[in-house]
Order: C-alpha cells, then structure tokens, then sequence
C-alpha cells in the first residue's frame, strides 16, 4: 500500500514559490497570513515593474511540528515580489510614519474586465495595498534562517 507524501516528511528547507495564477496564490496567501514588516519594506520600482515587501513570515508549515515538539514556533523573513505592476495604491496606511508595523492578512486577486489582475493585499486594521498588473506573477522566498517567534505564540484573529 503507497501513501500520499506528508508535508513533515519533507526536509527543512528555506521556502521558493511562484504564483502564475489566482490557485497558486491562495498557497502563498496561505504561508503569509499574519506576516508582518515595517512601511519601510515597502519598495515600488515603477520602471522595473515590480513591487516587493521583506516580511517576517510566520512559518504556518512548522507550527504543528513546532507544537508536537514542545518547542516554541517560528518567522523567517522572506521576500514577496510582486512582478508586471503597472500600478500600486494603498489605503489606511501612513507612509510618512517610518515606525508604523503592517501585519498581512490575506492576497486575493482577480481578472479585471481589462484583462488586468488586480492584486489586493488586506492588512489588519483596515489597510490595504492594491496592485494593477498585466499578468499575475509573484514570487515568495526565504531570505534568513528561521527564529523564534518573539511573541512565541501561534497568531490568532478571535471571532
């Protein structure tokens, strides 16, 4: 009898994923709920097309192990590239406020009537990123080894 691969049977390896499509980044969505990173991470480059955010990423993928284990659970820090952006708004966020902390909820896009994608970054506390691009091509990638948490707790978002 053959079994389905585990995720724990995997080794432990720095994360390197890529979204062509709104299937794929449901995934990526999935490993950045609750990431968080200063309004300072932020960078735009309108010539190169690409919008990218240095998150410290809770790593959902461990955090069961990490509780089998009795040890505490983890963030790494990750890029998350957004490439073919023809534009970049935002809502409820102050730029200006260099020690402002955004925490990530949740990246959705959808195919406008244009052809366009519209990507759609929901923060905690009523903040949001949207993002116009000509296709949907996005990147995620472990940059640093894995820490611990400093809250040492699995994030939580009540009822």
């Amino acid at each position: 009898m053959t079994e389905d691969a585990k995720f724990e049977d995997g080794r432990e390896r720095p994360l390197s994923l890529g979204a062509l499509d709104a299937e794929d980044l449901q995934v990526i969505s999935t490993l950045t709920q609750d990431a968080v990173f200063p309004v300072t991470e932020m960078t735009w480059r309108a010539q190169e097309r690409r919008f990218a955010l240095l998150i410290n990423r809770f790593r959902w993928e461990d955090a069961e192990a990490a509780r089998q284990r009795g040890r505490p659970v983890e963030r790494v820090q990750s890029l998350l590239v957004f490439d073919k952006v023809a534009g970049v708004a935002s809502q409820g966020i102050d730029r200006g406020d260099a020690d402002l902390v955004l925490s990530l909820l949740a990246i959705t896009a959808e195919t406008g009537e244009d052809g366009r994608e519209e990507v759609l970054l929901t923060l905690a506390g009523d903040g949001a990123i949207r993002l116009s691009a000509e296709a949907l091509e996005v990147t995620l990638k472990d940059v640093t080894q894995p820490y611990v948490a400093p809250s040492q707790r699995i994030p939580g978002h009540g009822d």
